[in-house]
Parts: structure tokens; sequence; C-alpha cells
């Protein structure tokens, strides 16, 4: 199974992610928003698999940042745009493996979808 994680690597909920995948054996390929930006054909793929409002990170610093024009009328295209320019603003961590996407670290769903 290949596993793709995607995040920042000073996120604690990516360190807690990261230290629960090495302490259950799986190897993964990581992808820093940071150094390597986001996709915007991959953050469509994902908002078709799992909506707009589970990845974008509404809550965080860097949205709350943001002008309140960027902020009004959110849909799916204007997310990807958002999270594409922002990538601090996609909720992390997101990982794609052979089954449903994963977004957040939830240590039970992950022991279910990748244990």
């Amino acid at each position: 199974m290949t596993i793709r994680f995607y995040g920042i690597p000073n996120c604690d909920t990516v360190k807690k992610a990261r230290k629960w995948l090495e302490a259950e054996g799986l190897d993964y390929e990581f992808h820093d928003y940071k150094k390597e930006g986001a996709d915007p054909a991959r953050l469509k793929d994902w908002v078709e698999q799992r909506g707009w409002e589970v990845l974008l990170n509404t809550r965080g610093t860097t949205f709350r940042k943001l002008d309140d024009a960027e902020k009004e009328n959110i849909d799916a295209d204007k997310a990807v745009v958002i999270m594409q320019s922002h990538p601090s603003t996609i909720k992390r961590p997101v990982v794609e493996h052979d089954g449903p996407l994963l977004v957040g670290f939830k240590e039970a769903e992950w022991k279910d979808a990748l244990g």
C-alpha cells in the first residue's frame, strides 16, 4: 500500500500522525505544503471526494487573517483557490492511500483504514 501524507512539518497534529505511522511501521511519502506547494488539480480531486467544508480549515489563523472578500461566498472552486494560494488553510494532515481519503488525524479512523 502506498501512503502519501500531506502536511506541514511543524504542525502538532502532523507530528502526532507521523509518529503514529512510524509506530505502526507504515512507510509513507511526505509532501510538505510549505516547500512544495499544493497542486490545484489534486485539491479539486480531494474536494470532490470529501467536500471543501472538510478540507478548508476555517478555524485556523491563516484563514482568519484573509481579507473578508476572500472569506465570503465560498464554494468548491473558491476553496481550491484559497487552499492553493494559502496551503496553511488545508486541514492537516491529508492522507492518500488505497482507501478513502483521510483528513485530519483520528487514531481510530486511521487504524481502521491503515492498520
